[in-house]
């Protein structure tokens, strides 16, 4: 651990060290986190190609959309992990690091000498966190898990679309499961190491993140011997929750309780009636009764705007929302109002980026600039004692780019 500045108040995470051999979206996310907390983090590429991720496409001034999301704030080292000398480099890196995080193919990492028992018996206060689709052990293994396999095989699509058709998730949902968890992993494992000297190896997988995520469709399951149908907008055990017609548009109006279904009778609908109706006065009751009473609140909701029905939504406390496309994300006023946004810079200029979600009410989290491949190699390999003449000798034998 590097001894931090002595600037004041310091970054949460400032003077931790991160390698990280990573690519694609779930470790990337974890690391971008933890360097938006402060920390140094170090992404090891592949040399002239780097995390395959920078070419999904190349929508943000010419640089992949994906990548500007999830790498702001690293320092990009090129290093072919495939010769002697390229590994060597990387074990000097690890060496000197607080937290290692790789997410190659299964048995790559150990392979290499770079699994979690390898590194740990060399430093015990290192935390080594791996990330794989479906553990270290069990028939799939070594098994191939993109974010979409692991929609499919953890039972996500069968929750997710319309009743007609199953869907993956609009983001990489299983992806971003076992980011988060890959982030929560390290941190817990630093405050341990703080108080009793001892890293950690922590195994995530992204299948066991995403079953997690489905507790609510898997106990219906087990215990009632009940699939959960694709629902929409919809909600399997609430009515009404649905996006309703306004006359101009829709809002999407979710009633988790039998007051909120009085009060959006009562006071939004302007209908006692309704809310006396012995077919609805219970959440069981609706959600069995749930075409009959979704059509009843159309056949009202229609007769305001969308923004005369938000509007009583809101004074009558029942939560709604608007149905919004990236368009309306992007213009937001609550983000807008939040100060959100900020620039950051990248290979084709500065970009907009948003806040990370964890907001300090002592300082603002550190929004570093997305890296150019490889921009950092020569700086970072001289913290270890690469002199220019080694450094130019390694270009020259492509072992670092």
């Amino acid at each position: 651990m590097t001894t931090p500045s002595s600037t004041s108040p310091l970054l949460p995470l400032e003077g931790v060290v991160v390698v990280a051999l990573e690519q694609a979206v779930a470790a990337p996310l974890a690391t971008r986190h933890l360097a938006d907390l402060g920390a140094t983090v170090i992404k090891v590429e592949r040399v002239g190609e780097g995390d395959f991720a920078r070419a999904y496409d190349a929508t943000v001034r010419g640089v992949a959309s994906h990548f500007v999301w999830l790498n702001r704030g690293k320092r990009s080292v090129e290093i072919d992990l495939k010769s002697p000398e390229g590994l060597t480099l990387v074990e000097r890196l690890v060496a000197e690091a607080d937290v290692f995080v790789q997410n190659l193919a299964p048995g790559a990492a150990e392979r290499l000498g770079l699994g979690g028992q390898q590194l740990r018996e060399r430093d015990e206060r290192l935390v080594v966190v791996n990330l794989s689709g479906y553990g270290s052990s069990g028939p799939r293994a070594d098994r191939k898990a993109y974010d979409m396999l692991v929609q499919a095989e953890s039972g996500l699509v069968s929750i997710t679309g319309t009743p007609e058709q199953a869907t993956k998730t609009g983001i990489p949902t299983a992806d971003i499961a076992a980011g988060m968890y890959v982030l929560t992993s390290v941190l817990s494992a630093l405050y341990r190491r703080e108080r009793t000297g001892q890293g950690a190896l922590v195994e995530v997988s992204m299948f066991d993140s995403t079953v997690e995520w489905l507790g609510h469709p898997m106990y219906v399951q087990m215990y009632d011997d009940r699939q959960l149908p694709r629902m929409g907008l919809s909600h399997a055990a609430i009515a009404p929750y649905d996006a309703y017609p306004t006359s101009d548009g829709q809002v999407l109006v979710g009633v988790q309780n039998d007051r909120g279904w009085q009060a959006l009778c009562a006071e939004v609908l302007d209908d006692p009636v309704l809310a006396a109706d012995a077919r609805f006065t219970t959440n069981v009751l609706r959600v069995a009764a749930r075409a009959e009473c979704d059509a009843e609140v159309a056949r009202r909701t229609v007769a305001w705007s969308t923004d005369e029905l938000e509007e009583r939504l809101a004074a009558a406390g029942v939560a709604a929302a608007q149905v919004n496309d990236m368009a309306g994300l992007v213009e937001h006023p609550q983000l807008a109002a939040r100060d959100r946004w900020r620039k950051v810079g990248t290979e084709g200029g500065q970009v907009e980026a948003l806040l990370p979600p964890m907001t300090f009410d002592d300082v603002e989290l550190v929004m570093g600039d997305v890296p150019a491949l490889g921009q950092d190699t020569g700086d970072v390999l001289a913290g270890i004692g690469i002199t220019p003449q080694d450094l130019a000798e390694l270009r020259a034998a492509r072992v670092v780019g």
